[in-house]
């Protein structure tokens, strides 16, 4: 959430910059009056609290001097009444306040490149020479299914659209990579957590996904709960309404969780393989930090999901969103997509996002500074990495002509020893009852 003293102050700054992620300027006014009305209704207030307290007094002092106190009576009476209206007339200005203030997204950074579509964003670097292939390179949801590894039927029957069966090698190959994952991210000084794959509405507010994106999400019928669309969710809201002690500060913590998402408006939209799923696994990295360091820890982030992939020997580009892409709690976003040989193009497989103190405000995680005096910490996310799309990646571009799939150097030794994926070797049951 954004700071309403800010833009109280400067409101023609935050029309201008809100303006590139599609906020009408009225919305911005609307707020402001909001405020303003709330100041003016709880200075109201205090003056008639204040009147009632002086009549109060009159009260007494009738009392103690035998006089008639029903003037007095009367009046405080009334002026009682008269605060009760503007409590329940503030009460509402400030639900609305709220909601208004809750719907608008984070202020991009300078330098972030201005779209409302994705068409602009910058390439910041790109990595890896491109596989050139002297066989046409197949699909990695039909080298999944020839090799029995992938099974999108079975799955449709049991759930339906977009879930998939692994199996054997293929399973094995999904746990080696993120197994892999979070053991790199421990090296990087990363403290591995398991969270909880439910959480209550106040943390899907905390994070920002509530109350605006709703339809996004899986929600437990009948109860305030939701299934994570991530877990920078349960992450981030670890330290939810608490100071966390400066000297722990920056906090690095990373978790490998399945990841649950309606996938609403995605109709027509990658409906094979592994790229759009209902339900799929992700390796996820969040900092807490003081903001005099959150854009350094950005680029750190970023070059920790980089690790991954470079030692995964797999090409990718690094490009930075436009305002009109980056999430609603982000200010800026650096993006990692994977080269896939059968699309001919770059697919996303993380992003890595400073939110400020965006998600702290909603929150209400601080720090106190040098002075002691209590300070919003930033925040920071970054998929370490979106397992099912680097396993998508690693099937096409290691693929070989008879359809088989070598295995990177660096999982091999989390395959136990297995170096190539093959009719023979990927699914035993299958092996077994073919001999």
């Amino acid at each position: 959430m954004l700071d309403i003293k800010k833009i109280r102050q400067e409101p023609d700054f935050y029309k201008e910059k809100l303006a590139t992620r599609d906020v009408k300027p009225e919305e911005i006014d609307e707020v402001i009056a909001l405020d303003k009305k709330r100041r003016e209704l709880l200075q109201q207030t205090e003056t008639m609290k204040a009147q009632r307290n002086e009549a109060s007094k009159k009260i007494g002092e009738a009392k103690r001097n035998g006089e008639s106190a029903d003037a007095a009576i009367k009046e405080t009476r009334e002026l009682g009444d008269k605060i009760k209206e503007l409590d329940a007339e503030l009460e509402v200005n400030d639900a609305e306040l709220h909601d208004k203030m809750a719907h608008l997204p984070n202020v991009p950074h300078d330098g972030v490149p201005v779209s409302l579509t994705e068409d602009g964003a910058v390439e910041l670097r790109k990595v890896g020479k491109v596989r050139d292939f002297d066989f046409e390179p197949k699909h990695h949801w039909d080298i999944g299914e020839n090799l029995g590894i992938l099974d999108f039927d079975r799955a449709g029957k049991v759930s339906g659209a977009r879930f998939v069966y692994y199996l054997g090698l293929g399973a094995q190959l999904e746990r080696a990579v993120y197994n892999f994952m979070l053991d790199e991210h421990m090296k990087e000084g990363y403290t591995e957590v398991l969270p909880p794959y439910i959480v209550n509405a106040d943390s899907m507010y905390g994070t920002g996904q509530f109350p605006k994106f709703k339809e996004g999400v899986y929600q437990v019928n009948g109860e305030d709960m939701t299934l994570i669309p991530t877990a920078e969710v349960p992450l981030t809201n670890y330290y939810r309404g608490e100071v966390i002690p400066t000297e722990e500060l920056p906090v690095y913590v990373t978790a490998l969780t399945p990841s649950f998402r309606s996938e609403a408006g995605a109709a027509g939209r990658d409906t094979r393989g592994l790229i759009r799923m209902h339900q799929f696994n992700k390796v996820e990295m969040v900092k807490y930090t003081k903001p005099e360091n959150s854009w350094d820890e950005l680029e750190k982030m970023t070059a920790n999901a980089e690790n991954i992939l470079k030692k995964l020997n797999l090409s990718y580009h690094v490009i930075t969103l436009t305002t009109g892409d980056m999430s609603f709690t982000a200010s800026e976003t650096h993006d990692l997509e994977l080269w896939m040989p059968a699309q001919n193009k770059y697919r996303e497989v993380s992003s890595c996002s400073n939110c400020l103190d965006f998600q702290a405000r909603r929150m209400h995680t601080q720090y106190r500074d040098e002075n002691g005096k209590l300070q919003y910490v930033h925040t920071l996310n970054g998929s370490g990495l979106a397992v099912g799309r680097t396993v998508a990646a690693i099937l096409e571009n290691y693929q070989n002509a008879d359809g088989s799939v070598t295995i990177p150097e660096v999982l091999v030794p989390y395959m136990h020893g297995v170096t190539k994926i093959t009719k023979g070797n990927a699914v035993p049951f299958r092996n077994k009852v073919n001999k």
